[in-house]
């Protein structure tokens, strides 16, 4: 996991550490010139999140330092995921690809805010079984973004020879639809994978019969 992340953020990241607007690979939606900016907060502390994550999860590590566990939760959830998740909301609701990717976007925030909230609180709480299970949610949640870079080409070589029929020859028609099936399915895959993961219940050992 940890290779995959380094690899996705060598790759996402330079665009927006140039602060160049030109560098962008999300068109500026109409009336919205400050989408850059809040485009590239959002991949910043989008980045922190994701890299603060990985330790986070990572059972040695939380049982050998647990306190740098709950510094380095801090930082997951104050400087990762509530900035990120903002700047998400705000370039969700206003994403070029049309009104089903920014519905999607903006529920994948709020859930993304939500989860990580409600793993917070149960830490501060002492419920700790409970913060694993929404903190889980939340890491998955925040490794969606590399699940929509598969899902993403799949739509597309999968609806592009229905363009002449289905989108009637419209290349943004098109390019809309594969903005939603991403948006939507990525989320919707990870957090039904995770679920199934914690729902899991390992098999009890029988009991040996005494002889």
């Amino acid at each position: 996991m940890a290779v995959i992340v380094v690899v996705f953020l060598a790759f996402s990241m330079p665009p927006y550490l140039s602060l160049d607007p030109s560098q962008s690979r999300v068109p500026q939606p109409p009336g919205f010139t400050s989408h850059y900016w809040f485009l590239s907060a959002h991949v910043l502390f989008g980045s922190i999140a994701m890299i603060s994550a990985l330790l986070q999860i990572w059972p040695w590590f939380r049982a050998k330092y647990p306190a740098v566990h709950r510094k380095l939760g801090r930082v997951y959830v104050f400087a990762g995921v509530l900035p990120a998740g903002l700047m998400a909301l705000t370039v969700g609701a206003m994403s070029p690809f049309g009104p089903t990717t920014r519905v999607a976007n903006v529920v994948a925030g709020v859930l993304w805010l939500a989860c990580t909230f409600a793993g917070w609180r149960a830490a501060r709480q002492r419920r700790f079984a409970d913060h694993r299970r929404w903190m889980v949610r939340s890491f998955a949640l925040t490794m969606s973004i590399i699940v929509s870079r598969v899902v993403g080409p799949i739509a597309m070589i999968t609806l592009e020879p229905l363009i002449p029929t289905t989108f009637g020859g419209s290349g943004l028609a098109y390019l809309q639809s594969v903005s939603a099936i991403t948006a939507w399915l990525s989320p919707t895959l990870v957090l039904l994978a995770t679920q199934w993961h914690l729902d899991r219940r390992p098999a009890r050992k029988k009991p040996a019969i005494a002889r």
